[in-house]
């Protein structure tokens, strides 16, 4: 966890006035596309807030310490794997779903670390949302045929650059508060 991190936890559903973004702080990474991280937070894995839903998850998979990435088509953008949680589901559940559906990559829900909550603003409403952070580490890459949605996978190995797209830096940040 880094002092960045430790600084803008805060208690679910409580404003202590550290969250950045929301009190003229600077947010902790800014994405090429417009997303801000304004906050992280190691709450319970059930953990509700007031101010915002928890709309959507992350997966940062390893493996021999590389992250997995995924190039997003319509964004050419790097970022995590990772989605909307659909109605009915938990984070969890979702969790495993996007690696799957992005990726081709299975990973058992039990096998999932969850890491925290990233509190984010996107776009030019800043819409305040919740994302749930999960970490495992994967027992070999799976293949993985481009989709509608998703155009290619890497395996990234530190700040390696990535052609055909910017890389989320938002997400970047995440991955390192759970790297291995």
């Amino acid at each position: 966890m880094t002092d960045a991190a430790t600084d803008s936890t805060t208690n679910a559903g409580k404003d202590t006035g550290t969250d950045a973004g929301t009190d003229g702080q600077a947010p902790l990474a800014r994405g090429p596309l417009g997303m801000e991280l304004l906050g992280f937070h190691r709450e319970p894995e059930d953990a509700a807030f007031d101010d915002a839903r928890v709309g959507y998850v992350l997966v940062a998979l390893w493996h021999q310490g590389r992250l997995l990435m995924v190039r997003v088509r319509g964004r050419d953008c790097w970022e995590l794997p990772g989605g909307r949680i659909e109605p009915g589901e938990t984070p969890r559940q979702a969790a495993v779903r996007e690696l799957r559906e992005e990726s081709g990559q299975e990973v058992a829900p039990e096998r999932l670390r969850f890491a925290g909550f990233a509190r984010t603003a996107l776009g030019p409403e800043r819409r305040v949302m919740y994302g749930a952070l999960f970490t495992a580490e994967a027992g070999g890459p799976a293949p993985f045929t481009p989709g509608e949605e998703i155009a290619a996978v890497h395996w990234r190995e530190g700040d390696e650059p990535l052609e055909g797209g910017v890389v989320q830096t938002v997400d970047e940040y995440l991955a390192a508060l759970c790297r291995p």
